[in-house]
């Protein structure tokens, strides 16, 4: 793989319920409307569970996901193809956290920050109607 080893570790605070967040990263329907630009494979399931593997194309880019770990507060994947690597996310009341490594010529810190900023945005959102 080219490119560089990168690390980065991000928490935010998010007016939003534990549930409403888990909800938001597991849950295909939701993980897509939020995850723009970034586009998902289509045959997802409903929702992650371990084991299943997808697609997500930033641009030109492939990033293959696998599901390693997913909790009632924690979800693993680990990268491949345009990221090799991991994400992990961790949530509770009010927050969220992302914890990413791997090697890519992405810079993995802005699209990081970018991700939780549209996170934030959708959940905003969401709150409103509950």
């Amino acid at each position: 793989m080219l490119g560089t080893f990168q690390q980065s570790q991000v928490r935010i605070e998010v007016e939003a319920p534990q549930n409403l967040i888990r909800d938001s990263l597991l849950k295909y329907e939701q993980l897509r409307q939020w995850l723009w630009p970034g586009r998902l494979s289509a045959d997802l399931p409903e929702v992650l569970h371990p084991g299943i593997t997808f697609t997500t194309w930033l641009g030109p880019v492939t990033i293959q996901h696998q599901t390693e770990v997913v909790d009632d507060n924690c979800l693993r994947l680990i990268l491949s193809q345009g990221i090799d690597g991991f994400h992990e996310w961790y949530w509770g009341d009010g927050w969220v956290q992302s914890r990413l490594e791997g090697v890519s010529l992405l810079p993995l810190n802005l699209g990081q920050t970018i991700n939780l900023l549209q996170l934030r945005q959708f959940l905003t959102s969401t709150s409103d109607n509950f």
